[in-house]
């Protein structure tokens, strides 16, 4: 009985020696998100699945658990994503604002917080583009005139943004933040397809990248798609 006592308690030990910790302390200021339930999510078998929940209490929230290995989550409301975190040994600090969310604390996070913020730079410069028509039009400038010089900042825009997410993934080909940027990129296609930039991102892509499960079923589902489209 001892015997086997002691085995089971060396199991445990060992298994443990072999896991790392999480820890997610959390913060917000939106008014919406008091006495709800957020969702640690990871994408698995081609879904999202809650791995730990926690309920948001005069603005603080907190999750914690074990990991295999580095991951890539996200918090959830409902159904709707909030924001990427890194899983990963350490403390990790979230902040969600209204405008604004950020994970530090840790390496990887630290490394996707100064890219969400490069990106959410860019997208505020595309917001004010309808300001500044009407501010343009309404100092008397020519409406043709406007929306050529307009069009051109946008197309500018969209291309430093596009530059921004390939180097950012290509950067990361061999961590979770690779796989986990790219899902959160085409997350917002119709369906999936494979377009320049896409390509561009595959191309030179290492295992690591091209066997991450998301990224396999994507590349798979998107070939079929532009082979349909060719057909027609």
């Amino acid at each position: 009985m001892k015997k086997s006592l002691y085995s089971l308690i060396f199991v445990a030990i060992l298994l443990a020696s072999c896991s790392e910790q999480y820890m997610v302390s959390g913060s917000s200021n939106v008014e919406g998100l008091e006495g709800n339930m957020l969702y640690l999510r990871v994408f698995k078998d081609n879904d999202m699945f809650a791995i730990d929940s926690s309920r948001v209490v005069h603005g603080r929230f907190k999750f914690r658990g074990i990991m295999d290995s580095v991951m890539m989550a996200y918090v959830f409301l409902e159904n709707s994503s909030v924001m990427p975190v890194v899983l990963e040994n350490g403390d990790v600090n979230v902040r969600i604002d209204e405008t604004t969310q950020s994970a530090t604390g840790t390496p990887l996070n630290d490394t996707l917080t100064c890219f969400i913020r490069k990106k959410s730079q860019i997208d505020a410069r595309m917001a004010e583009l309808p300001h500044l028509e009407m501010k343009m039009l309404m100092n008397g400038i020519d409406h043709e005139q406007v929306m050529a010089e307009l069009n051109e900042q946008a197309l500018q825009l969209e291309h430093e943004n596009d530059r921004l997410i390939t180097r950012f993934i290509r950067s990361n080909y061999n961590n979770v933040l690779g796989p986990g940027v790219f899902m959160i990129m085409t997350s917002g296609f119709q369906y999936p397809i494979l377009n320049p930039q896409i390509e561009e991102i595959i191309s030179q892509a290492p295992p690591y990248f091209m066997n991450h499960p998301y990224v396999k079923e994507y590349i798979k589902e998107a070939e079929s798609n532009m082979e349909k489209l060719r057909q027609y």
